[in-house]
């Protein structure tokens, strides 16, 4: 992947080479990597690692190799290696960390970049190797995210070469893209270097069709990278990246570089004057007011790896200092491919935020980046996204299954699946004797709010049915049928967490039913009716969370039904002593009618009984199970006003 269009050929390290340096000086692995020959380098190492010819350090250098050509999931194996075999690298466990992130490893990933961060206090890497980890932790999460969007790969302008970084001529509506398709071998990667081409589809909403060409001779060269093109609306100005040929030294590789349409023609190409000659800037995008160009940089001064500046073009063709866009957007990794949707959101791609794997594509959204989620996101590099229109556009991956290292892939916001909640519900009767039940018809029954208030009522059917359509969005209800003499009916329907994802939904408009039933009992006095789950400690009467949620039901009966007074009874097994049983239950049912009176139930409408273990509902229990079953909490009721 070209994020860099890819790495400076120019630039080297002595880090690693001054551990591989043999007695005799470079090896001829050491003299590739130095030039940035990376290919032929990993040949070399490999060869090196065959004859156990300094085996860690050239396993290391394969492994540097890799990363440096934007391979790292290609280093994993080379990273272990080289740690196992004592390479002196001391930054070698961080890349292995990042290897195994890449290959979706996240847990072993985050123990690698955690055990950097305990082993090298106040190295550079240290602050980078603690987010890591954190997002790496976070991963598992990412990997369960799902946009709405449908993607499809551009095979029709795919190749076996690198495809990249999109964007359309405003007058002519081409696809312009780079690609490696043909020309010379770049030495970093073996791979050709990048040109500039277009395509005019012939069905531009399915993006088919049409006859890709190489854009003309003054915006390619032959030993040079160039990628990356953007244009303003009016289609009268062009800014793209190319790279130097690497011979020039003390330079880097990318720069941005400026061309204006005047009478129909493209002015030669000229260094814009945003460029940082010490660091690489790539990536350019213009915002739909044609004036704001966003870019990437790695220029001194940033948080990190790449970060993404903006700066405004003038009307004399200059541009005014960049404005590195800040800690919200920037990380210590590599911010990188900015891209501003019609509506003036903000994309970019990272792999210093969260994410699931190598670099992701976010959105700002109200000031939060958010990560677009599989399917735009895949385990490998995902970068360069570029809105066609509001809804859809092209974005670059060297995901599995592609035909090369990059492909372009077609993006489309779905329309989004509709549902509707409904209450399907059934209410019945019970025999307060046989505990049968039957259903009631012609029964009101209410939909209540949470904030207690009616949102509508419906009546029942022959057969006792009734439905109610809810709200679509999540909410909590209650489903109400009061009948006098029977106790109130009640039962809580929420449609909060039961929306099916979108790729669940059969239809654009669904149903979701969520069934109910609501029982009516009628109110007989001085007939004993059981709360479950109403559990003590051993030998204590407070109230226990399970059973303060259990009596909280009881509250909500007598909140429901204001006209029944009731007696709360507490019984206990026929274990211990028999005045022992009698204070303990009494005591434990004082406390469950001391916390229903704390939650607003008027006193006088509540008494407390004990009867220890004078009334089992089991004679002559042996078994836990017989026990459990003596052991209980029940209410009944005493009195019904009139």
């Amino acid at each position: 992947m070209k994020k860099l269009l890819l790495v400076c050929v120019a630039a080297s390290s002595t880090a690693l080479l001054s551990g591989c340096a043999t007695t005799g000086g470079l090896s001829k692995a050491d003299k590739r990597f130095t030039r940035g020959e990376y290919e032929a380098a990993i040949e070399l190492y490999k060869a090196d690692v065959a004859k156990g010819k300094n085996t860690a350090m050239s396993n290391y250098g394969i492994a540097e190799a890799y990363r440096r050509s934007n391979r790292i999931e290609q280093a994993e194996s080379y990273y272990k290696a080289a740690i196992d075999g004592g390479a002196k690298a001391p930054d070698a466990v961080f890349y292995y960390g990042q290897a195994l992130k890449a290959n979706g490893k996240f847990d072993e990933a985050a123990q690698q970049f955690d055990a950097y961060v305990q082993n090298s206090a106040g190295r550079t890497l240290a602050a980078r190797a603690e987010m890591e980890s954190k997002n790496a932790k976070m991963a598992n999460t990412i990997v369960a995210m799902r946009s709405n969007n449908e993607v499809t790969a551009l095979d029709q302008v795919n190749t076996p070469a690198a495809e990249y970084g999109s964007t359309l001529v405003p007058d002519t509506k081409e696809l312009v893209f780079a690609s490696g398709r043909e020309g010379k071998k770049f030495p970093g990667n073996g791979e050709n270097f990048s040109d500039l081409y277009a395509v005019k589809f012939d069905d531009a909403d399915k993006m088919t069709g049409g006859t890709v060409r190489k854009l003309e001779p003054l915006f390619n060269t032959e030993n040079k990278h160039e990628a990356s093109a953007t244009y303003t609306p009016d289609g009268k100005t062009m800014v793209f990246a190319r790279s130097n040929d690497g011979s020039k030294k003390g330079l880097l590789s990318v720069d941005l570089w400026i061309s204006y349409n005047k009478n129909g023609a493209w002015s030669e190409p000229v260094l814009a004057n945003i460029n940082d000659r010490t660091a690489d800037d790539f990536a350019p995008a213009f915002a739909p007011d044609g004036q704001t160009l966003y870019f990437a940089s790695s220029r001194k001064g940033g948080l990190g790896g790449n970060d993404i500046y903006k700066a405004t073009l003038g009307p004399n063709g200059r541009f005014s200092p960049a404005e590195n866009l800040g800690d919200q957007i920037n990380t210590a990794g590599n911010d990188n491919f900015p891209a501003v949707a019609p509506d003036n959101t903000l994309y970019f791609s990272s792999d210093g935020q969260p994410g699931l794997g190598k670099l992701d594509i976010f959105m700002v959204d109200k000031g939060k980046v958010v990560n677009l989620g599989a399917p735009v996101n895949s385990n490998g590099d995902d970068f360069a996204p570029y809105f066609t229109t509001k809804d859809m556009g092209v974005f670059s991956s060297n995901r599995a299954g592609g035909k090369g290292s990059d492909d372009l892939y077609m993006f489309r916001k779905k329309p989004l699946k509709l549902v509707t909640f409904i209450a399907d519900g059934t209410l019945v009767e019970r025999d307060a004797k046989t505990g049968a039940t039957t259903p009631v018809s012609g029964e009101t029954v209410e939909l209540i709010g949470r904030d207690g208030k009616k949102i509508q009522e419906v009546t029942t059917g022959a057969d006792g049915k009734f439905s109610i359509k809810l709200d679509s969005a999540a909410a909590s209800y209650a489903v109400v049928a009061d009948r006098p003499g029977y106790f109130t009916a009640r039962s809580a329907v929420s449609t909060i967490g039961r929306k099916p994802s979108q790729d669940q939904l059969p239809n654009e408009m669904n149903d979701v039913t969520i069934p109910v039933t609501l029982t009516l009992t009628k109110i007989v006095k001085n007939v004993a009716i059981r709360v479950e789950n109403i559990l003590y400690d051993y030998d204590k009467a407070d109230i226990r969370p399970d059973a303060a949620a259990e009596l909280d039901k009881l509250v909500e009966t007598l909140n429901d039904n204001p006209k029944i007074t009731i007696e709360l009874s507490s019984h206990t097994d026929s274990r211990g002593k028999d005045a022992y049983n009698q204070a303990l239950s009494q005591k434990r049912a004082q406390s469950a009618v001391d916390y229903i009176i704390s939650k607003g139930i008027d006193k006088s409408r509540i008494t407390a009984k004990g009867y220890g273990e004078t009334r089992p509902e089991i004679k002559n229990a042996k078994t836990e199970e017989e026990y459990q079953r003596n052991r209980r909490t029940e209410f009944k009721v005493t009195k019904i006003a009139e």
